[in-house]
Parts: structure tokens; sequence; C-alpha cells
């Protein structure tokens, strides 16, 4: 069983997606607070679904920290965001793919299953 964690200030989203991949077979953790992101994966997941405006953080921040560790740099992270012209600076900052919100669940899970079996 594949483990997700999602790090998503919205709450509706949290919820929701992690219903739906739960239901795929996945196991899922999550916080809402962009602060907790290091702290609360507890295990390194085999991906990481990475909201760019997390309260008071900046995920891009948290991504290149990630990659920048020796533990994490493997780490398939998926960056989402309500702003599409933000897609290449989240590429830039060392995350594997990019979803625009608001999403369908088909183009998630289409990305999530390309980049946990890479």
């Amino acid at each position: 069983m594949k483990n997700i964690f999602i790090a998503d200030d919205d709450a509706a989203i949290v919820d929701a997606t992690s219903m739906m991949l739960e239901l795929m077979g996945y196991q899922i953790k999550s916080t809402l607070k962009g602060s907790e992101v290091l702290t609360a994966m507890e295990s390194v997941p085999d991906l990481l679904l990475l909201d760019i405006w997390l309260s008071g953080v900046d995920g891009r921040d948290i991504c290149k920290q990630l990659k920048s560790d020796p533990k994490t740099k493997n780490l398939p992270i998926l960056m989402i965001s309500a702003s599409r012209e933000i897609k290449a600076s989240a590429l830039a900052s060392g995350a594997d793919d990019f979803l625009a919100k608001p999403f369908d669940m088909q183009s998630l899970l289409k990305k999530i299953e390309n980049l946990v079996s890479q």
C-alpha cells in the first residue's frame, strides 16, 4: 500500500482528496498547517501532495528543503495551487509535477499513479 502525505490548508480539499485516494487503496496522512509539514511526516511517504500557499508558509520553500535533504531528495512532490501562472516556479523549486486547482480527481489520480510508479 502506497503512502501519500497531503499538505493543504483547505480542509475541504484535504477531506475530499483523502477520501478518494483511500478508496483507491492509498494510505493517507495530512496536515492543514504549513509549519507542520516537515515534522508531521513520521517517515518518508511515497508521494507528497503539497499546496503552494500554506498558512504562513510557502510550499516552494518546503519543497526546496525536502529536495536538498539526502533522506527526502527522491520523494516525489506534486504541487497544487489555485494560481495556474505559478507552475514554472513550482517546478523550479524542485516539484516533480504541478496541478492547478480546481482539479478533477481523474487528473489527480493520473499524476499520482505516474509519480508513485517511477
